[in-house]
C-alpha cells in the first residue's frame, strides 16, 4: 500500500524525477557555502566543447537534488532540527550567456528574429541597467563584473555543505577551465551567516520566506491544493513560469526554439549592503516621527520602523499578522506566509512601500486573486562577507565587503525580473498611490507612511544603501541541450 501511494505521488510530481532540468532551479542547492565562477571562452571552440563534455557528468539534476534534500530533511527531522553530520555533498550547475550560447552553437541562437521573451537576455544586463534602476554608484562602469568590455560566456555555480569541500571542488573546476584555455573573469563566494543569523541577510531579516511553489514538483496540501503541503501561504505556480516548455498560468507554453525546453533564464547580481548606514537611517526616521508628534503604538522604536520598511520583523514574522511587536519564536512552526492584503487596501498595516509588498503584492492588486503569480521568480541567493560586528575585529567593520549574491530563475527576464525592478520596486507611484520606492533595495525615495492614526500619511525619506556591483543575464540549459552543444562539430 505504501509503495502504491509513493508511485501515485511520483506520477503527480513528475518534475521531481527530471534528469533534464538542472538541479538548482526547482529543487535548490540549499547549501551553506557557495561560489559563482564567471568564465570567458578562448577563441578556439574545440577545447571549450571538450571542457563541456567533461563538465556535464558533474552537473546536478533535479532528480539528484530533490532526492538528497528529501533525505536530508527527514534526517534533520529525526534529529530534532540538527543537521545530520553524515550527509554532505557538493553540487554544480552551469549557465551560459547569450555570447556563450552563440559561441558554442557557432551561429545565431535565434536565427529568424529575436522572439518575445528573450530581448533582455540577448541585449545583456549592462545594456538594461537603466531599466533595473542601476544608476549613480550602481551603473555598469562601477561594476566588478558584467561590463560590456569584460565579456562573460559561462556561469558555474558550485555549492557545498562544508567550506573545505567547496574549496576543493571550486579548485578542480578552475584547473579544468584553465587547461581548456578558459579564463576566470570573476569569482564570488558566499555563505549563510553564522549562529542565530543563519537564513538571514545582512540587514538582519530572515530571507527567502516567500518562495513560489511549482506545479509538478511541490506537493499540494490535500485540504488546500493551491498551497504547498506543510507551507501555508506558499502558492503553487505552473512550472512554465520558471522552466521553458511547460504550462504557464496564462497563455501557451513558450514558443522559443526546442533547444530551450527544460531550461531557465538566470539573473546573477552582486548587491552590496551598507548595514550600519541603513540601520542608522531607520533610527533617524523613527526619531523624526517622535519630533513631529506622530502618534505611534506604545513602546515602538527603530525595530518597528525597520519592520515597516521590510514588511516583516527580523524573525520573518509578518507585520500583517503582528503589526506592533515581534512575536515570540515558535520552533518548528511554518513560515508566516499566509498573508492577504485585501483588508489592508490603504497600507495602514503593511505599507505599500514595504519590501515584501513591493516584490510580491499577492492579492493586494485587486480582483480578489493573485495576479502577481505571473511575475514570480525563484530566488537562490546567499550572503557574502562577514556580519557587521565591529567588536569582532577585521572583516566585520563598516567598510568590509558584505551583501547578497542574488541568483534567480525565471522563464522571461523582462516580464518577470525587470518588471519587478521597474514597475514595482523602483516605481514611486506603485498602485497610483505615490507610495514611494522600495526603501530596502530601491533607489533614493520619499515614502508615504499611513497608519490608522495617520490616514493622510507622512512623508519619510530613505536613501539607497544597497548598491549593484555586477549583473549577468544567463540561461541554464537542459542537460540534453548541453550535450548537444558539447558535440557540435
Amino acid at each position: 500500500m505504501t509503495e502504491h501511494l509513493a508511485e501515485e505521488a511520483a506520477r503527480k510530481l513528475p518534475l521531481r524525477d527530471s534528469d533534464e532540468i538542472q538541479g538548482d532551479i526547482l529543487a535548490g542547492f540549499r547549501k551553506d557555502h557557495e561560489s559563482v565562477l564567471l568564465l570567458r571562452f578562448p577563441q578556439d571552440p574545440a577545447p571549450v566543447r571538450q571542457w563541456l563534455r567533461r563538465l556535464i557528468p558533474q552537473i546536478a539534476t533535479t532528480r539528484q537534488i530533490a532526492a538528497f534534500n528529501a533525505e536530508f530533511s527527514a534526517a534533520r527531522h529525526n534529529l530534532a532540527g540538527t543537521d545530520p553530520a553524515g550527509l554532505r555533498v557538493t553540487w554544480v550547475n552551469l549557465s551560459l550567456t547569450y555570447a556563450g550560447l552563440k559561441f558554442l552553437m557557432g551561429a545565431e541562437p535565434f536565427p529568424d528574429q529575436t522572439p518575445p521573451g528573450v530581448q533582455a537576455f540577448v541585449q545583456g544586463a549592462s545594456q538594461r541597467a537603466g531599466i533595473n534602476g542601476d544608476e549613480g554608484d550602481s551603473t555598469p562602469e562601477n561594476w566588478l563584473f558584467g561590463r560590456d568590455e569584460q565579456p562573460v560566456h559561462a556561469v558555474i555555480t558550485v555549492a557545498s555543505d562544508e567550506q573545505a569541500l567547496l574549496e576543493v571542488r571550486a579548485s578542480e573546476l578552475r584547473v579544468a577551465a584553465a587547461r581548456a584555455g578558459l579564463t576566470v573573469v570573476f569569482e564570488q563566494t558566499g555563505a549563510t551567516l553564522p549562529g542565530n543569523s543563519k537564513g538571514h541577510e545582512h540587514f538582519g531579516f530572515k530571507d527567502g520566506v516567500s518562495q513560489p511553489g511549482v506545479a509538478g514538483f511541490d506537493r499540494p496540501d490535500p485540504s488546500d491544493p493551491v498551497h504547498v503541503a506543510g507551507k501555508p501561504g506558499t502558492r503553487i505556480v505552473p512550472a512554465g513560469e520558471f522552466v521553458l516548455g511547460h504550462p504557464k498560468l496564462e497563455g501557451e507554453p513558450s514558443t522559443l526554439p526546442e533547444w530551450t525546453r527544460n531550461g531557465s533564464f538566470q539573473v546573477v547580481r552582486r548587491l552590496a549592503q551598507d548595514v550600519p548606514a541603513w540601520w542608522a537611517q531607520a533610527g533617524a526616521v523613527r526619531r523624526q516621527l517622535d519630533r513631529e508628534g506622530v502618534e505611534l503604538p506604545p513602546g515602538t522604536g527603530t525595530e518597528w520602523l525597520a519592520a515597516r520598511a521590510v514588511g516583516r520583523w527580523r524573525s520573518g514574522a509578518s507585520v500583517a499578522h503582528n503589526p506592533n511587536a515581534e512575536p515570540p519564536a515558535k520552533p518548528g512552526a511554518p513560515d508566516d506566509n499566509m498573508i492577504s492584503y485585501v483588508d489592508d487596501p490603504e497600507g495602514h498595516v503593511t505599507p505599500h512601500f514595504a519590501h515584501i509588498r513591493k516584490t510580491n503584492p499577492r492579492d493586494g492588486l485587486g480582483n480578489g486573486h493573485n495576479p502577481a503569480d505571473v511575475r514570480r521568480i525563484i530566488r537562490r541567493g546567499i550572503p557574502y562577507g562577514q556580519p557587521f560586528d565591529p567588536a569582532a575585529g577585521d572583516g566585520h567593520g563598516p567598510d568590509a565587503d558584505r551583501g547578497l549574491v542574488f541568483i534567480a530563475y525565471m522563464s522571461d527576464i523582462d516580464f518577470q525580473f525587470e518588471f519587478l525592478q521597474r514597475r514595482w520596486i523602483n516605481n514611486p507611484d506603485f498602485r497610483q498611490q505615490e507610495t514611494g520606492r522600495d526603501p530596502v533595495i530601491g533607489q533614493d525615495t520619499d515614502v508615504n507612511l499611513k497608519l490608522d492614526t495617520l490616514p493622510g500619511g507622512k512623508k519619510l525619506h530613505f536613501a539607497q544603501f544597497v548598491r549593484t556591483e555586477g549583473t549577468i543575464y544567463a540561461f541554464a540549459p537542459a542537460l540534453s541541450t548541453l550535450r548537444g552543444l558539447a558535440q557540435r562539430p
